[in-house]
């Protein structure tokens, strides 16, 4: 090609999208459709879902307390007796509040890719997060998991 006179219009590198005229493609699934979702945000909604159905039952006693997810837990030597373990591997950790000057609400922090890592299919990871998070809301509230269950 000569100079840029001498182009035939609509050939220039801006109007083509890739070398054989095809522009990007769009998603293969619309974004409404479950398989768009990933691995954390189906996790997410897992501990949703059990979070608010102890809410619905214990508001009063879990008004305060925050959930949080987590990847993969911090690497410490040695774990507290607030952490639920597998082995060695952390899969949740209890931290109770702290009253006083800097107050800080009990939050319960489950960490995701050990749970999935021990779950056969989404099935077996739904009822696996909802036991720990029924383990560690007992934890905090000095009851039995099978009360809470």
């Amino acid at each position: 090609m000569g100079s840029p006179e001498h182009r035939r219009p609509g050939t220039g590198r801006r109007n083509r999208r890739d070398r054989h005229g095809r522009g990007l493609r769009g998603r293969l699934v619309p974004a409404t459709v479950p398989l768009a979702r990933t691995k954390a945000e189906v996790f997410d909604e897992l501990v949703l879902d059990t979070v608010e159905t102890l809410e619905r039952r214990f508001a009063k006693e879990l008004a305060g307390v925050e959930f949080a997810v987590e990847d993969v837990p911090p690497e410490l030597n040695v774990y507290d007796s607030d952490v639920l373990e597998d082995g060695a591997v952390p899969l949740a950790r209890l931290l109770p509040g702290r009253p006083g000057r800097q107050e800080m609400p009990p939050r319960i922090v489950l960490y995701r890719r050990p749970l999935e890592f021990r779950a056969m299919d989404r099935e077996d990871l739904a009822d696996l997060v909802h036991d720990v998070i029924i383990e560690q809301v007992a934890n905090l509230l000095g009851a039995d998991p099978d009360e809470l269950a």
